[in-house]
C-alpha cells in the first residue's frame, strides 16, 4: 500500500500502453522515459521513497511527475511553457534586418548580387541599428521571420501554343496508350537524356570505414581525373536503365547507346520501339529521324520489322511508315 500523501495513480489500457511504449522505445528521450517509469511503478502501488530508491532519482522528482499524472493525465508529463528571457533585440530592428534583407544589395551601393550574413550585418551597424546584433542574430531573426520574399523559386512557361496536344502524346505513352489505343504487347518506350562534364574526382587516400563510436572518414580533399558525359536510357516500364560514359555527349555517343539498346531481343523483335528525347541538338529534326530510320533497318528485316518512333519532346513524332506526325 502507498504511504500516505502518496497520490494514488490509475491508469486505462491506452495510457499503460504509451507509457510501455516510451520506456521501450530505443528513441525516447531519457526525461521522458523516466517520466513513464515513475508513473508505471505509481500504478503498481509504490510509495515515492521506493520509487526513488529504484530509478536513482529524489522523493521530490518522484513526487512531482506522479502528481503531474494524477492531475492531467498523459499531458501531465510534457514540460511547462517556459516564459524564458526578454527579448533583447527590439521589434523596430527586426523589421529593419527583414526590410534591408528584401532589398536588392544594389539598391544601397553594395556590390553584391544577393546579401550574405555579415554584409547585412555591417549595413545595418552603418545605419546605427546592430549595436546588439551579431551575424547569428541577423540569420536566426530572417529564419524565424514568416514571409521570406528574399528566397524565391524560378519557372519557366511553355511558349509553344501546341505544348498541351504535344505533350499529351508523351504522357500517353508513360500511361501505355498511343494515338488512343493501347500500347501492343512487346511494345517498347524508351525516354533518353544525358548529363554532360560531370567532374571525375578521387580521393587522396581511401575512406576510412566507421567503428564503434566512430563515424566513416572521407578524405576532405580529390584529385581531378578530368569530366564525363552520362548518357542513359530509361525502359519507361519495366525500369531498366542501358547507360554510358563517352567523353562528351553527341549525335555518335546518342546513336551508340540506341544501336546497343536495339542489338538486344527484346527491342530487336519488339513490334514499336518509342525513343522520348529531349530537344537537344544531337537528336533533332529531319537528320535525327533519318539517323533512327537507318539504325532501324540495320537492325530488323524489312518485312517484319519493327517501327522506330522518335519523341523529341517539343518538336518531333516520327513514323517510318506514316511520316511526320508532327512538327
Amino acid at each position: 500500500m502507498p504511504l500516505l500523501g502518496a497520490v494514488p495513480v490509475m491508469l486505462s489500457a491506452g495510457e499503460r500502453k504509451t507509457l510501455n511504449k516510451r520506456v521501450r522505445g530505443a528513441k525516447t528521450a531519457h526525461r521522458d522515459r523516466l517520466r513513464a517509469q515513475i508513473v508505471l511503478a505509481a500504478a503498481r502501488g509504490r510509495d515515492n521513497a521506493r520509487i526513488a530508491r529504484d530509478l536513482g532519482i529524489s522523493q521530490d522528482t518522484a513526487r512531482k511527475w506522479r502528481g503531474r499524472f494524477a492531475g492531467r493525465g498523459l499531458a501531465g508529463l510534457a514540460d511547462l511553457p517556459r516564459p524564458g528571457r526578454p527579448r533583447r533585440i527590439s521589434e523596430l530592428t527586426r523589421a529593419a534586418v527583414v526590410a534591408l534583407a528584401c532589398q536588392l544589395p544594389a539598391a544601397t551601393g553594395v556590390p553584391l548580387s544577393r546579401w550574405t550574413g555579415p554584409e547585412l550585418l555591417a549595413e545595418i551597424t552603418k545605419a546605427g541599428l546592430g549595436r546588439q546584433l551579431s551575424v547569428s542574430s541577423v540569420l536566426r531573426i530572417l529564419a524565424e521571420h514568416p514571409v521570406k520574399p528574399w528566397q524565391y523559386q524560378s519557372w519557366i512557361s511553355p511558349r509553344d501554343p501546341d505544348f498541351a496536344a504535344r505533350a499529351s502524346v508523351i504522357l500517353d505513352l508513360y500511361q501505355g496508350f498511343y494515338r488512343g489505343k493501347r500500347l501492343r504487347p512487346g511494345d517498347r518506350i524508351l525516354s533518353v537524356d544525358a548529363k554532360p562534364s560531370i567532374q571525375a574526382r578521387g580521393r587522396c587516400r581511401p575512406t576510412a570505414p566507421a567503428r564503434p563510436g566512430k563515424p566513416m572518414r572521407v578524405e576532405h580533399e580529390y584529385v581531378r581525373h578530368g569530366a564525363l558525359a552520362l548518357l542513359a536510357a530509361l525502359d519507361v516500364h519495366t525500369g531498366t536503365v542501358f547507360a554510358s560514359t563517352p567523353a562528351t555527349t553527341g549525335i555518335v555517343p546518342f546513336m551508340d547507346l540506341i544501336g546497343q539498346v536495339m542489338s538486344l531481343p527484346e527491342y530487336k523483335d519488339a513490334p514499336r520501339v518509342f525513343v522520348i528525347v529531349d530537344n537537344g541538338s544531337d537528336h533533332r529534326g529531319q537528320a535525327a529521324v533519318k539517323r533512327l530510320d537507318r539504325l532501324a533497318e540495320r537492325h530488323h528485316d524489312p518485312h517484319p520489322g519493327p517501327r522506330l518512333l522518335a519523341e523529341p519532346s517539343r518538336n518531333l513524332l516520327h513514323h517510318p511508315e506514316e511520316g511526320h506526325l508532327a512538327q
